[in-house]
């Protein structure tokens, strides 16, 4: 069952301006590229897929990252990310502040700076052949870790200390159907990783 876009941690929301434009600028060229390929979107019932960030070049603690129910927006602008300010793994919560509530895999991209402080951009993005051919073949979440839960938040832990997760930047949610992580030290990186597994599956 696709379940994306249900936030199941508990979202400490502070309604307040948005980030400036400058801070978006590299994310929304990113998340249209990501939509123009159909790798960010919504699906025909409506709910939204696909999420993007980046971390905070003052606050290495804080990240921005896309809201909740942007899926179906071609082009978003600031009104449409947040920061992500607090988070508690284990109590499984976050504050964010901005003009809309964090994505619902906010807390999984936390999990992913936490453990890996090189890491300034996380991609979170769906498509169901490279997701089944990337299955086992990078390394992969175990099935019974739901997305947005404390059990997906540790598994990111998890495959970064356990699997070589630092060295292909890339990972599968098997529990997550179609759901694919990218990784890098910024979004160039993490978004070139992310494209070249995507062309080279378009060119078979």
């Amino acid at each position: 069952m696709i379940d994306e876009g249900y936030i199941k941690y508990q979202c400490n929301w502070i309604n307040c301006q948005a980030v400036p434009f400058e801070e978006i600028q590299e994310l929304n060229y990113w998340r249209e590229r990501l939509y123009q390929i159909g790798l960010i979107g919504e699906y025909d019932n409506g709910i939204g897929f696909g999420n993007i960030s980046t971390r905070s070049a003052d606050q290495p603690t804080e990240f921005i990252i896309s809201g909740t129910h942007t899926g179906s927006f071609p082009s978003l602008r600031e009104q449409h990310y947040t920061k992500v300010t607090d988070f508690d793994l284990q109590r499984n919560c976050l504050t964010c502040r901005g003009p809309i509530e964090a994505s619902s895999e906010a807390l999984t991209h936390a999990a992913v700076y936490l453990a890996n402080p090189k890491v300034n951009a996380v991609i979170h993005v769906h498509d169901l052949e490279l997701w089944q051919r990337l299955m086992n073949k990078v390394p992969t979440t175990r099935r019974n870790c739901a997305y947005g839960t404390p059990e997906m938040a540790r598994e990111m832990i998890r495959l970064c200390k356990e699997d070589n997760l630092k060295e292909t930047e890339i990972l599968v949610m098997s529990g997550h159907k179609e759901g694919i992580i990218t990784f890098g030290s910024n979004l160039e990186e993490a978004g070139n990783l992310l494209m070249k597994y995507y062309q080279k599956l378009s060119s078979r």
